[in-house]
């Protein structure tokens, strides 16, 4: 096996803090974090509609803060001691049947997985990815350089040090401002649409950062663009397969791809284990879609709902027990939310309270069972898949992708 990487493999990869659900690593196979690689065990998260008061509080997520560039490469040393030859600064070229053409020259393989991103090599025919559906996400720790003005901030939103403060709503429905107090330490994580006309994640940081005199110096973090669309429909192009970014396996609700990514690269690995060549990654594609397509494609729908949101839709779901702790705990662990009957007595109470918000939640929820069991039925032949793709459009409203 043989990985390249277009960037040094010291930078390959994420370079900033993120958060992942346990339950993704472990099925993943990825051992727990431990050391400076964890930077944050679960602990309770603040949702602030817009700058707040009004909050959802969520514990025990399930949630750990992780440091990507420790992760990466740590994953890059059990790859090399696996056998496999990791090479940075080599940048794709193109692909001719099976010789993907390389700046260190041609390599020929029977499979080319194509994990490249957003922007990367895009060796296969997939449709493009709508502005609207681009999350611009940035995140940085930062050195505090006034701790008892930083403790005061938390405080005036009544969130302890530790304890994570998460702004949304702020610019556009879809868009956060998280910010996490740890000693002389500041984790913040922004993202936004900015197709919808507000400012990138970059900016929110940068100023979130600017107003806060008690931030000093960034340490380390990055910024990226993500695809926040349903996974496509295919995920196998004959000797080509997608995995990440690259095929859009994300939790569009809040943007994240890490732990589903990994969780796709060991069901890719043990597809290609006992099925070899294009037979191998159709048994990865059917497998993913059934297993987890469906999750990620019923938060899609639920995400283009609430990317219209304003602050005060926010402020009206949480007041009315719409938008409540259960639901957004199920959501942030990338799982789904369970009704018990305490939770329905609520719900109930909530379509009284805010009869309009509780319809458009409704017919929502309705269409991701809908797409959910669509998905568990991924199509075994290829001739079947134009009229499971059709099926698919038109709970999205929008035209069916090409076979």
């Amino acid at each position: 096996m043989i990985c390249i990487d277009r960037g040094p493999l010291a930078e390959a990869g994420a370079r900033w803090v993120n958060g992942v659900a346990t339950w993704l690593l472990e099925a993943a196979e990825i051992p727990a974090p431990t050391g400076a690689e964890l930077r944050g065990e679960d602990g309770p998260f603040h949702l602030l509609a817009g700058w707040g008061p009004e909050r959802v509080i969520m514990r025990n997520r399930g949630v750990v803060e992780l440091d990507m560039r420790l992760l990466v490469a740590r994953l890059q040393a059990q790859a090399e001691a696996a056998g496999a030859e990791l090479r940075g600064r080599v940048r794709v070229l193109g692909l001719h049947g099976d010789t993907l053409e390389t700046s260190a020259g041609p390599l020929r393989a029977e499979v080319i997985i194509d994990a490249s991103g957003l922007a990367g090599a895009r060796l296969a025919a997939t449709p493009p990815v709508a502005r609207e559906h681009i999350c611009a996400a940035a995140q940085a720790v930062h050195a505090v350089v006034d701790r008892t003005a930083a403790r005061a901030f938390f405080a005036r939103h009544q969130v302890p040090e530790g304890e994570t403060l998460c702004f949304t709503g702020v610019a556009g429905g879809y868009s956060i401002v998280n910010a996490r107090l740890e000693g002389d330490e500041l984790s913040v994580l922004t993202g936004s649409i900015p197709a919808d006309g507000h400012p990138s994640g970059r900016a929110l940081l940068d100023r979130f950062v600017a107003e806060q005199p008690w931030i000093g110096a960034a340490l380390f973090g990055g910024a990226r663009a993500i695809p926040i669309r349903r996974p496509f429909d295919r995920l196998a192009y004959g000797r080509v397969g997608l995995l990440g970014d690259a095929g859009c396996q994300v939790f569009s609700a809040h943007g994240s791809g890490i732990g589903v990514g990994l969780v796709a690269g060991r069901l890719l690995a043990e597809a290609l284990e006992t099925s070899h060549g294009s037979d191998g990654l159709l048994a990865y594609e059917r497998q993913f879609q059934r297993e987890h397509g469906g999750i990620l494609a019923a938060y899609d729908l639920f995400r283009r709902h609430s990317q219209r949101f304003e602050i005060s839709d926010l402020q009206t779901l949480m007041r009315a027990g719409l938008l409540d702790a259960a639901a957004s705990t199920a959501g942030a662990a990338q799982r789904w939310p369970s009704l018990d009957l305490a939770n329905l007595s609520t719900k109930l109470g909530g379509f009284a309270r805010a009869p309009k918000h509780a319809l458009a939640l409704a017919a929502v929820g309705a269409r991701m069972a809908a797409v959910a069991a669509l998905y568990r039925g991924y199509p075994t032949r290829a001739a079947s898949r134009p009229r499971w793709s059709k099926a698919v459009a038109r709970l999205f409203g929008e035209p069916p992708e090409r076979a």
